[in-house]
């Protein structure tokens, strides 16, 4: 028997934990009571080294050269919406000012991640096993402790229902699978062979942050991304404008056809896609809606945007100061968060359309899954800096 997630409201809207958290097929486990609580957060004391300890681990060892990047020149834009058929995390829309920085053109993508970790021998969240000392920290008092033989590495993967099943409870389709991580995605047997121009999944924050360390650069602001998703259409409901497939053309791989059943894969993919496989925005940046979710450097809040214009009662527009100073959540006190934007090939409209540059949620900073990576940024001076190294070399 499946242990049901706990629904919760969110600021109104009536929804479910979040996918990161969701309890595994009771079947799969011998203690399903326990499993329940200690699987959700079974990636939480998996932690990647520290960035410090990353820094200096690859200290005196090849650096990445960076990728092609795209120039942002910054300016003041429209952050956020007031569009109903938005979430409410989402509203209220205020104007944020940004400074100019480099964008990647792309999500990083497995070939990159692998010339990473061949270079470092950095080992990702979803690759070490748990520990329960931290693993507990984040899980409510008085959680019983698993049999050691569940914690073990993994991490989520979107596994299909064979058939229609309440859009309220995400564990009918999130499987926690030991063994899945960046390499083998969907478990042991899974590997990433055809697949090194897609983006990098079953990565962690942690790791994302590591990884945009020994890069030489980090991940972007929620502010940051935004502006560069919306590709100088301000107030557009999507990064091309607003409608969904102008003259009938797919502009970004989500899911097509009766969720989470079947995928009948309209747009070319049923899965990720490898990048620049749709048009680019504006800017001419791939993939800022949907394919896979992105990690930000910013804390999440579910207010944060509501606090933003309380401030700005005082002022018209609002500096990107990187966000909030925590996280907050109250559906789920416990665990701090990290802002991921974008959607990913998993939206849709009768369930998530998160695949617009309004659209956030938290993860754990800890927590990997199929549909989540990265891409990186630099700050003009700094990519402009490291561009003067490499032509005296």
């Amino acid at each position: 028997m499946r242990r049901q997630t706990q629904k919760i409201t969110d600021h109104g809207l009536k929804r479910s934990r979040c996918f990161e958290r969701i309890h595994t097929v009771s079947a799969l486990f011998l203690f399903p009571r326990i499993l329940a609580a200690a699987c959700c957060w079974v990636l939480s004391s998996a932690k990647a080294d520290s960035t410090a300890e990353a820094v200096a681990k690859f200290n005196g060892k090849e650096t990445a050269s960076p990728l092609e990047m795209v120039w942002i020149a910054g300016g003041e834009f429209t952050m956020g919406t007031n569009d109903v058929r938005s979430f409410p995390n989402e509203r209220p829309a205020h104007k944020v000012q940004v400074e100019g920085f480099w964008i990647d053109e792309h999500d990083v993508t497995n070939a990159e991640f692998a010339k990473f970790v061949e270079v470092t021998g950095y080992v990702t969240t979803a690759e070490k096993k748990p520990d329960w000392e931290e693993l507990k920290k984040q899980l409510p008092p008085c959680t019983p402790k698993p049999d050691d033989s569940v914690l073990v590495a993994g991490s989520l993967v979107f596994t299909p229902t064979s058939r229609p099943v309440p859009l309220n409870d995400l564990s009918a389709w999130w499987r926690w699978v030991p063994g899945a991580c960046w390499c083998h995605p969907e478990g042991p047997t899974s590997n990433i062979r055809g697949r090194e121009n897609h983006p990098v999944v079953q990565v962690s924050w942690d790791d994302a942050v590591a990884y945009a360390t020994w890069a030489g650069k980090r991940l972007p602001t929620e502010a940051e991304w935004e502006f560069a998703a919306r590709g100088g259409l301000d107030g557009k409901r999507y990064a091309w404008g607003d409608e969904f497939r102008p003259e009938g053309k797919y502009m970004a791989n989500t899911w097509q056809g009766l969720f989470p059943v079947s995928n009948t894969a309209e747009d070319g993919f049923a899965g990720t896609s490898p990048v620049k496989s749709f048009p680019p925005n504006g800017y001419g940046l791939y993939d800022m809606a949907g394919n896979v979710w992105q990690w930000c450097s910013d804390w999440y809040r579910v207010d944060a945007f509501t606090q933003v214009a309380t401030e700005l009662a005082s002022k018209n527009v609002c500096r990107d100061t990187g966000g909030p100073s925590e996280s907050w959540d109250p559906a789920d006190p416990n665990a701090p968060k990290r802002v991921v934007k974008g959607g990913s090939f998993l939206c849709n409209p009768s369930y998530c359309e998160s695949y617009r540059p309004s659209a956030r949620r938290g993860t754990p900073p800890d927590t990997g899954s199929s549909h989540t990576g990265f891409r990186c940024v630099l700050p003009g001076s700094a990519a402009k800096n490291a561009s003067r190294a490499r032509a005296t070399d």
